[in-house]
């Protein structure tokens, strides 16, 4: 078989068809069953109507290998993350697109215990999917299906106390993805426990057609109707979530979108008021926010090279309880190190009962400390002379430069990450000030107009 470029620093994403077929996943499974010696593995999917054939075709290549396999079926990134870690199991995949367009699918990788796999794990799978050179199985691995949601629903409660919720309505949209399913569980469950919380929900049934959009809020396209959604139904704070829900989005009762950067800050004051002292890990992208808050509230800000493979690796290095990436990313020590797209919002609704205020109200102080740019995308030809020729430009009034992801440049009063993304060929931009979003502004369009000399030819 020729090359599969569908490998990607962590994971697998790859264009349906040539690069992404049901043949690959099943090599995928064989190599990954006999690279790892798993004796059992859990397996799950997304609601693309690709995901099924692809993750079949993956349990039987694992099966092939002598392992057996644990199906779970239609569920979220984090379901797979409950069982690697709560379980005795070698470890599980989950095909997922998340939030890449329909054309294309990934699988995701994960270890016994909920770890990471290690790159040379990642290269020896993908050397032995390309080569074939499989070892015949003694025996046939065994399927099972398995439905782990009812423990995995009694750990998500473990994290707060619901009869203690002040009553709250809460607008969530789980965009026709996997959350769906979860988040009907979730309600029943707090309603059981006389939560006095209100669901309205819109795209809570999978379709993996995706009618209202492409579940990616990072996108500001694809806020309006959980924006407007919020305004309508006068819900104290909106919620929204990506296709495999590893990450959770936030809007406030006005229905403005909250940059994950800002919730980051709130949920690391939250966990360092019951774990005085704790680090917290962040991503390098947007920083000050997060530092002045952790700083200021005793605790250590430990940073870490964007991408949950690096987080998780920091957090367990610095014994983290909690960890976030301004993306949506939330990660947690008692949930494996892993991240969740369900723990967060469940934290917040605990941190506005106790505190008597509203989600703007919450942030809003933040946002006019340290005012951002959000992430900017752009496809460009050429990002190592980008990069450069932007350091080139600002590193002489720089009073700190970083390179621990892309290049970090720190200026008095405004500073900007710019990186390559590890799963998209894109060029990510994030910009913040102390205070001043004029100049946020300024900075970002000059900033806009370098990258265009470096776009494709043709592109706006």
């Amino acid at each position: 078989m020729k090359p599969l470029t569908c490998f990607k620093a962590y994971d697998l994403r790859g264009r349906l068809g040539e690069e992404l077929n049901e043949e690959v996943a099943e090599r995928i499974g064989r190599a990954f069953g006999q690279h790892m010696a798993s004796s059992r593995v859990a397996v799950g999917r997304d609601v693309r109507p690709s995901s099924s054939g692809l993750a079949a075709a993956l349990i039987d290549g694992l099966r092939q290998s002598g392992t057996d396999v644990l199906d779970l079926g239609l569920a979220g990134t984090e379901e797979i993350y409950f069982a690697a870690f709560n379980q005795d199991i070698d470890g599980g995949l989950v095909v997922t697109g998340s939030h890449n367009p329909l054309t294309d699918n990934g699988i995701k990788f994960i270890g016994r215990g909920a770890r990471p796999l290690a790159e040379s794990d990642l290269s020896a799978i993908r050397a032995l999917a390309e080569n074939g050179r499989f070892n015949p199985a003694s025996s046939q691995g065994r399927l099972g299906q398995a439905d782990s949601k009812a423990e995995y629903i009694e750990h998500l409660l473990g994290y707060i106390e619901p009869q203690n919720l002040s009553p709250l309505k809460i607008l969530a949209n789980p965009g026709h993805g996997a959350a769906g399913p979860a988040l009907n569980l979730l309600e029943q469950a707090l309603v059981a426990r006389d939560a006095p919380v209100e669901f309205i929900k819109i795209g809570c049934e999978p379709d993996g057609t995706f009618p209202l959009g492409l579940p990616n809020p990072l996108l500001p396209e694809n806020r309006a109707c959980t924006s407007m959604a919020v305004r309508h139904n006068g819900a104290d704070l909106g919620l929204a979530w990506d296709g495999d829900f590893d990450r959770c989005f936030f809007f406030d009762e006005h229905g403005e979108f909250i940059e994950g950067y800002y919730m980051v800050g709130l949920l690391a004051e939250a966990f360092l008021e019951k774990h005085p002292g704790a680090a917290i890990v962040h991503d390098p992208r947007l920083t000050w926010n997060t530092i002045d808050i952790v700083t200021k509230a005793g605790g250590r800000p430990v940073a870490s090279k964007t991408g949950h493979a690096f987080v998780k690796a920091a957090m367990r290095g610095a014994r983290a309880v909690y960890g976030g990436e301004m993306s949506a990313h939330h990660y947690f020590a008692a949930f494996g190190f892993c991240d969740s797209g369900m723990i967060p919002w469940l934290l917040v609704l605990e941190l506005m009962s106790r505190m008597g205020g509203s989600l703007s109200g919450l942030v809003s102080e933040r946002k006019i400390k340290f005012p951002c740019s959000g992430e900017l995308n752009y496809r460009v030809a050429d990002g190592v002379t980008l990069l450069a020729a932007v350091e080139a430009r600002y590193g002489r009034s720089a009073v700190k430069a970083e390179y621990l992801d892309g290049l970090s440049l720190e200026m008095p009063e405004w500073r900007f990450n710019l990186r390559a993304s590890n799963t998209e060929p894109l060029i990510r931009l994030n910009l913040e000030s102390r205070g001043l979003p004029d100049l946020v502004a300024i900075r970002t369009a000059e900033l806009e107009a370098m990258i265009r000399n470096f776009k494709f030819e043709g592109e706006n």
